[in-house]
């Protein structure tokens, strides 16, 4: 079930790509407002999920002090990815835009497994993950150039 979600999440994040970039034309690019609209949206769909993926907040003051400093970014990460895909997304097109953020995701999954940075566990570099981390940029090259 892990992997069809995760497959699925990668359609959706494809798909917010696109969503993004229209609502950056649409509502004016340069501005702030389609990255709060983006952020607004998210806060409601993440409020009608809640009953369904998890318990409420209960305990989290106890909690917070535990939560290592890369723990508090992952929104300000994600920030960034949305104003890249509101301003990048459709002058570089589908493919090389995905292209290029997959490989880019690819190599630093390579980097954060076999260090076990950010608490993921250690899965050390092989021969064969690192060909599949450069065929993955032997694609990028590929889909953004032909």
């Amino acid at each position: 079930m892990a992997y069809i979600l995760a497959a699925i999440a990668g359609v959706l994040n494809m798909l917010q790509s696109g969503s993004n970039a229209t609502l950056n034309e649409r509502l004016g690019a340069g501005s702030v407002v389609p990255a709060l609209v983006v952020y607004l949206v998210g806060i409601l769909g993440v409020l009608a999920a809640a009953p369904f993926i998890g318990r409420p907040a209960d305990g989290l003051l106890r909690h917070a002090g535990t939560v290592p400093w890369w723990g508090w970014i992952g929104g300000l990460l994600g920030a960034f990815y949305v104003v890249v895909t509101l301003t990048q997304a459709k002058a570089m097109g589908a493919g090389p835009f995905t292209a290029v953020t997959l490989t880019a995701a690819i190599v630093t999954s390579l980097v954060l497994d076999h260090f076990g940075l950010l608490g993921f566990e250690v899965h050390p570099a092989s021969a064969l993950r690192l060909l599949g981390g450069a065929l993955m940029v032997a694609g990028v090259v590929l889909v953004a150039r032909f």
